[in-house]
């Protein structure tokens, strides 16, 4: 609202300018108030030469006091300020030029700054839009503007920047290093095995051999000196990056103690969100494209939806459901439990794992993926370096104080999580199968000796590879087939089976269906029995006792177990075409070593594994002792057996010999030639027992006499109280001609005849039946 001075003029007159227009203030302007009156100027009469002045009416020099009504219109504060402002000269016909930074007597304090209510309205405004921007910042931080995300962005941002693109170069060393070290290899096994009757193609495989070698090495070093140059430029930009604001924190604590620190954090802040100002657009931002877990890139449930449906497991337009979000677990692999969109079946996945590898960047044994809980959901575990490659850990066995229990469950080894998985063998029956060099006797050993060292157990081993895996156990078996005889495993089978005739029988007259540990315990016939078969290939393919072998095996499969009879094999090849169907479909436990093809993979974890997703072929060479076992739950598990070198293995067999004496179960062991011969009671034979214990007093510290002469024989025969004569004993001793050679004796040398211990034990053996 403004006031008007109205003025008269003429046309010789210049009109008067009117006086400065001050704003009014309303406090409420509930009902308008009512116009002022206006008094108008007066006119005198003066002369025409004379300057028109305006009559300005007076003002009070104080401004009026507001009343307590609300509505009041502060006019009179308007009319103070007015009276407050010169009068300006009447505008002439000449434009002069004004000096725009001379204010002359105008007013530069805003008109509400002279009174209490002007400040109040204008600090209510302040407050008001202070308030309005406090919110849009809060607002604004949930946006790609946000000063939380730039700081993000560019933490990022210089992260990418330390790390760079020089991993590239080293993966690809890696790679090729890789590559050539396996063909190094090969060519140095090819060579080994070439026959040195093939001159030319030994030669050429030599030299192969060595230019492969060569090459390799020079690939291990190009992969070194790219990691070294790699860490430089990595450890020179992180210097740069990091450098700033580590000094900026550090110095502002040691400056200004909290404050200084506050100081720091803030100017920190400042320049990560400076350098994260601009956000990533579709073009700039590659990682989500080109990084992965290979990579070393975080698992993100984006990059989850990103890999399940590059892998066909769910469609373009579906997206997982998170139930545990991707964590990295003390081994530094990353897990995480999903749950597939409905109708997805988890098997689905789990036959997908090679392709879901190649999405992570990283290999298939590198990818675990099991069903927990139910048919959609999932749990993945994708590991950042290959597993079972690194020194495996001493086994449980080692650190018994005590007997061990076969009856509970036996400790196998630990899974690509590290977490130790056990499995029991009690009315079960097993198959360990695999390629050569892949493990199966380390692994056996940790249900062999897990047996041994329960005193209660019985072992009956065979070793269709007739080498020295099963030797250390000899002592303790009650039968025991170490010469690859496929007529004294035959005869060894049956034996088992007459025992487990009798078991049933002992069994029904008890009136009890199948052995407990209680009945082991209270009757020593029941105890449970292990029967191991190394190399079933080599007995089940034999012309002669093949079939019946088969035979008695399925017999001892199928019935054995109720009566404390557990059966364990292992070979290379379980085909058909090796081991019956009939026989290896009753094996119930299934441990199946690297192999060559899924299709060898299924014959040992049944048809149709492979298909799965559960595939032998999938282990690495590195990864030695490591397998799927499908012994508890309803899928295989990858375990790596638990190892025990030779003389750990040497140590536990004594402590189980030692608890085994004490408790009575040690078998006796083989009769010497010496007691079997006196057990014949035949004169001719005590004599030879005489002879053999005449070598047994002579013996030296590299062991027994190898040769004796034949006049020692008969000195020491006679002092024995046997009357023999030099003919007799060459009669009862069958010399050759070679035998009877002169040799040196004594400290003189002398040349004499004698005896070999070698053709004494002939003898004695030959002649009576018997063995050394």
């Amino acid at each position: 609202m403004t006031e008007n001075h109205v003025e008269p003029h003429t046309p010789s007159t210049p009109a008067p300018v009117e006086p400065t227009i001050a704003t009014v203030t309303f406090l409420r302007p509930a009902i308008p108030a009512p116009a002022p009156v206006v008094e108008e100027d007066v006119w005198s009469d003066m002369p025409d030469d004379s300057d028109p002045t305006p009559v300005v009416p007076p003002m009070p020099s104080v401004a009026p006091t507001v009343g307590p009504d609300d509505r009041t219109i502060v006019l009179d504060t308007a009319r103070v300020i007015l009276a407050k402002t010169s009068t300006p000269a009447p505008v002439s016909g000449k434009v002069e030029k004004v000096d725009l930074d001379d204010f002359g007597d105008r007013p530069l304090i805003p008109a509400w700054m002279y009174s209490a209510e002007g400040w109040a309205a204008w600090a209510g405004v302040f407050a008001r839009a202070r308030r309005r921007d406090f919110r849009r910042w809060v607002r604004r931080q949930t946006t790609q503007k946000g000063h939380v995300r730039q700081f993000g962005r560019g933490v990022r941002r210089s992260h990418e920047w330390v790390v760079g693109f020089e991993g590239v170069r080293v993966r690809s060393a890696a790679h090729t290093a890789h590559v050539l070290t396996r063909e190094a290899r090969l060519a140095a096994r090819h060579a080994r095995f070439t026959p040195r009757i093939m001159g030319t193609k030994r030669e050429l495989a030599m030299k192969a051999a060595e230019r492969a070698t060569k090459a390799a090495e020079e690939a291990v070093l190009l992969h070194k000196k790219a990691k070294k140059d790699r860490n430089r430029a990595r450890n020179l930009r992180a210097g740069v990056a990091y450098g700033p604001p580590l000094t900026a924190i550090g110095t502002g604590y040691a400056m200004g103690g909290g404050l200084g620190l506050a100081a720091g954090l803030l100017s920190t802040f400042a320049g990560g969100a400076f350098v994260g100002r601009t956000p990533y657009d579709e073009d700039a931002d590659w990682t989500s494209e080109w990084r992965s877990l290979g990579d070393g890139d975080r698992m993100t449930a984006p990059m989850l939806d990103q890999s399940f449906r590059a892998a066909k497991v769910i469609g373009s337009e579906e997206s997982l459901r998170v139930v545990q979000m991707p964590m990295l677990d003390t081994r530094g692999a990353w897990t995480t439990i999903l749950d597939l969109p409905p109708g997805i079946p988890a098997k689905r996945a789990i036959r997908a794992t090679d392709e879901l590898a190649a999405a992570f960047g990283v290999e298939e044994a590198q990818v675990s993926i099991a069903k927990r809980g139910r048919s959609g959901r999932i749990e993945l575990y994708v590991s950042r370096d290959l597993p079972f490659t690194d020194k495996a850990k001493p086994g449980p066995l080692l650190a018994l104080e005590a007997a061990a229990n076969f009856w509970g469950p036996i400790s196998i080894g630990p899974d690509v999580r590290g977490l130790p998985i056990s499995m029991s063998v009690v009315e079960r029956s097993g198959l360990i199968g695999g390629e050569p060099g892949a493990g199966k006797s380390a692994s056996g050993n940790t249900v062999l000796l897990a047996a041994a060292l329960d005193p209660r157990v019985i072992l009956v081993l065979a070793d269709g590879k007739g080498g020295g895996d099963l030797e250390p156990f000899e002592h303790l078996c009650e039968s025991f087939e170490g010469d690859a005889d496929p007529e004294a495993f035959y005869e060894m089978l049956k034996e088992r089976v007459e025992d487990m005739k009798q078991r049933y029988a002992l069994l029904k007259k008890l009136g009890k269906r199948k052995v407990t540990e209680e009945l082991a315990a209270k009757y020593s016939e029941l105890r449970q029995l292990l029967l191991w078969v190394d190399e079933l290939m080599f007995y089940t393919t034999d012309e002669e006792y093949g079939k019946k072998i088969t035979k008695l095996l399925r017999n001892l499969v199928s019935r054995g177990r109720a009566a404390g009879i557990i059966t364990f094999c292992a070979t290379q090849k379980p085909g058909s075409d090796v081991v019956d169907t009939s026989l290896r479909d009753l094996l119930s436990i299934r441990w199946a070593l690297r192999c060559t093809t899924p299709e060898a993979s299924d014959t040992i974890l049944g048809k149709g594994a492979a298909a799965s997703g559960y595939s032998a072929k999938t282990i690495q060479s590195e990864m030695r002792g490591a397998g799927l076992l499908w012994a508890e739950g309803t899928n295989p598990t990858m375990v790596r057996a638990d190892y025990y070198t030779d003389e750990q293995v040497e140590q536990l067999l004594a402590r189980a010999t030692e608890w085994r004496r004490k408790a009575g179960t040690l078998p006796n062991g083989p009769v010497p030639l010496v007691d079997q011969l006196r057990a014949q009671g035949d004169d001719d034979a005590l004599l030879l027992a005489a002879v053999l214990d005449t070598f047994a007093v002579h013996a030296t510290e590299d062991g027994p006499a190898e040769w004796l002469p034949g006049q020692l024989l008969l000195d020491d025969l006679k002092a024995a109280g046997y009357p023999v004569t030099a003919e007799k004993l060459g009669a009862l001793i069958v010399r050759t001609d070679e035998e009877k050679a002169k040799r040196p004796w004594g400290e003189k040398g002398s040349r004499v005849t004698g005896y070999p211990l070698a053709r004494v034990e002939a003898a004695a053996t030959g002649r009576f039946g018997l063995t050394a």
